[in-house]
């Protein structure tokens, strides 16, 4: 009986000794959780027998439970280097077309592979949501493998360009006259930008203001801006990009008379009051003189074909539209606050990958388009040391640790997603290294008793 005590008990200090050498092991492996062996006593008894007197029978190994304690971080230059920052697993799977059979994992080393999909060292893929384009919500909670083009869309052509700057107040206007975007004396300020055409490719946009005195404006001594617009074409040759004058009232527009008899709009003018705002047009009672409407801040274009652009076989009816949005007048310096063009862009390749907080995955295109292409899926269950642990850093569920639960980063009791950090191994050195120095007294110990066992038995094999 004692023999078998104290063999339980080397068995008992083995597994201890197997279960701190496992931790010190791992303790550079990314999202591993370290486990602890958990012992029971033996203990046996019957009718026949006194339950006073009764010694145990020795140990037993009850579980050898992972603790889901988290781990520090280790920061990289990898956007695609994930941590669960709380509660929450990665999921991934060995087979993109079945999503549903995956496996959990903290440890977030991923990278592309040659599809550009998101996958981990061993190949698996990371799981995601689909989002919606318009509101980078998540359209639906089936978790799918995650791909980021490396390529983004066809070209499309430049419609909508919002504005939003600060014209000086009573800026001086310019020494000549009229404005000629060939003579730097004859506007005040410059600034351009690049568009698109249907076939995506770019032009060189410039906005020039010419500051004016303007004896209609109010007040009286405020100044109102002329401005012009160019385009570059592919041969080097700036043209002439006029208004339509059927979306310019009367008093707002730049007309060019020296045809008489066919004036044309060249430009168009900017008026603000005396709150550096655009001017909101004359007081119904009693009106000004010259009556004025409220200025204009949507102001099409003519198109490519009019202005005489050298498209090579785009669109030639193209147009543009003006969107001046909130412009100002202050007594500060020129700024442009933005010049974005809303719809042209060409085609674009992948630049850049970045994931925030809430797992979206922004992939960044040479077009200067930003696309969230998806949201990394987060699961959690109820019990986690019920997991089955599989190697690899991986888990799955089982009937003891319960179903996933589906989620997003900083949602409800998920934890948010960093990028560019990994989590490292839970285990704490030094008490591992207390734990293998224990167990390996206690396994001598055993040794010692089964030992002692072995002489007596001995010293009873030889009374004669």
């Amino acid at each position: 009986m004692s023999m078998n005590i104290a063999l339980s008990g080397l068995g008992a200090a083995q597994k201890d000794l197997n279960t701190t050498s496992n931790n010190i092991a791992n303790a550079n492996t990314f999202g591993f959780k370290e486990s602890r062996a958990e012992f029971g006593d033996v203990y046996s008894n019957s009718i026949f027998s006194n339950g006073k007197t009764t010694t145990g029978g020795g140990v037993q190994t009850s579980t050898v439970a992972q603790q889901f304690h988290e781990g520090s971080s280790i920061y990289t230059n990898n956007p695609l280097d994930l941590r669960v920052s709380g509660s929450g697993f990665f999921a991934v799977a060995d087979n993109k077309n079945e999503p549903s059979n995956n496996n959990l994992t903290r440890n977030g080393a991923f990278h592309l592979n040659n599809e550009n999909e998101l996958v981990n060292s061993e190949g698996k893929f990371l799981l995601g949501y689909p989002v919606n384009k318009d509101s980078n919500t998540v359209a639906s909670y089936e978790a799918k493998s995650m791909k980021i083009d490396d390529v983004f869309g066809q070209p499309t052509k430049s419609g909508t360009i919002k504005v939003s700057l600060n014209l000086p107040n009573k800026e001086t206007t310019p020494k000549n006259s009229p404005f000629d975007f060939k003579d730097p004396d004859s506007f005040n300020k410059s600034t351009s930008s690049t568009i698109y055409d249907s076939l995506g490719k770019p032009y060189k946009m410039t906005t020039y203001y010419v500051a004016k005195y303007d004896p209609n404006a109010v007040p009286t001594n405020a100044n109102t801006w002329e401005v012009h617009q160019t385009v570059t074409n592919n041969s080097g040759q700036e043209r002439l990009l006029k208004p339509d004058p059927a979306s310019i009232p009367a008093a707002y527009q730049v007309i060019d008379n020296t045809n008489p008899a066919a004036p044309v709009v060249t430009g168009y003018r900017m008026r603000f009051d005396q709150n550096g705002q655009p001017y909101p047009g004359d007081p119904g009672n009693p009106p000004a003189v010259p009556a004025t409407p409220p200025m204009p801040l949507n102001i099409q274009m003519e198109t490519f074909a009019s202005a005489g652009i050298d498209v090579g076989g785009a669109d030639p009816t193209q147009s543009l539209t003006m969107n001046y949005d909130d412009p100002t007048q202050y007594a500060s310096a020129f700024e442009v606050r933005k010049f974005q063009d809303v719809d042209g862009a060409t085609t674009g390749y992948l630049s850049k990958v970045d994931i925030d907080p809430e797992g979206n995955i922004l992939a960044s295109y040479s077009n200067g388009k930003d696309i969230v292409v998806g949201r990394v899926a987060l699961a959690r269950v109820s019990n986690e040391q019920g997991l089955a642990q599989l190697g690899g850093t991986l888990w799955n569920t089982t009937q003891e640790s319960g179903q996933a639960i589906w989620g997003d980063a900083s949602q409800g009791s998920f934890g948010s997603v960093k990028s560019g950090t990994l989590e490292q191994s839970n285990i704490d050195m030094t008490q591992e290294l207390v734990d293998l120095i224990t167990a390996q007294r206690n396994f001598q110990a055993s040794s010692r008793a089964l030992d002692v066992n072995n002489q007596l038995q001995q010293n009873i094999l030889q009374i004669r």
